[in-house]
């Protein structure tokens, strides 16, 4: 079946052939009926608004196809991106779980397929199973070591183009090897790229013509070439 947004929609779970391959789909087959009797299927267009920080928890999604950028907002308008959500990921979680407010904006990066559980329902569904009970928790803990290593990239990095290099050999392990180096497909601005490192536009910009200069990365349009790995490497002291 079609979508408006040019994707090939997979409305049943127990179909899917990419169950396999991401964390919380791989669920026993009687779960993942019991899932699929409540959770609704919708394709979205990029820039689409999930939930907003400090919305009262409607419930949580399952990203199907695309990917969706978290972020937080201070009162004084900067944003900070927290993680790029990438398929097969949970999203909302923790405030479906807790019933506290979400505590981050999520917003489509691209053309997204995902399905939507009520909040509710969710919480039966855990109650009722408990191998997704365990993968929730699991979820929970992955974005709790997640936040962590991004407090200690923020924190404990001794300059910009330390963070940045952080963030490219991050990215490099989803790459594909090629004979000129590790290409990345990367649907963000240098001001999004900004606000996953906590600096500003322009930094992004003069760090990145820095890493072309030397041959070390280069970004054009949505394709970023990483040519030197270990000079990477060199500059985070890994």
């Amino acid at each position: 079946m079609g979508s408006p947004y040019g994707l090939p929609i997979i409305e049943n779970c127990l179909i899917c052939n990419l169950r396999s391959e991401r964390f919380f789909c791989d669920l026993p087959h009687t779960a993942l009926a019991a899932f699929e009797k409540i959770k609704y299927s919708s394709a979205v267009p990029p820039g689409a608004v999930l939930f907003v920080e400090g919305q009262a928890p409607r419930g949580m999604y399952v990203l199907c196809k695309g990917r969706v950028k978290l972020s937080t907002t201070s009162r004084e308008g900067k944003t900070l991106i927290l993680r790029i959500a990438e398929p097969g990921e949970v999203l909302g979680l923790h405030a479906t779980v807790s019933g506290k407010p979400y505590e981050l904006t999520a917003e489509t990066l691209q053309a997204a397929q995902l399905n939507f559980v009520k909040r509710e329902d969710f919480l039966h569904f855990l109650q009722e199973h408990g191998d997704a009970c365990l993968k929730a928790a699991q979820h929970l803990s992955q974005n709790c070591q997640s936040a962590y290593e991004m407090i200690r990239s923020l924190g404990l990095s001794h300059s910009v183009t330390e963070k940045m290099a952080r963030l490219l050999l991050e990215w490099s392990e989803q790459g594909e090897s090629t004979k000129d180096g590790i290409r990345i497909k990367l649907a963000l601005t240098h001001e999004e790229i900004a606000q996953l490192v906590g600096t500003s536009r322009e930094t992004v910009t003069r760090v990145l013509s820095d890493f072309r200069k030397h041959q070390i990365a280069q970004l054009r349009g949505s394709t970023l070439l990483i040519r030197n790995k270990a000079a990477l490497e060199k500059l985070v002291g890994s």
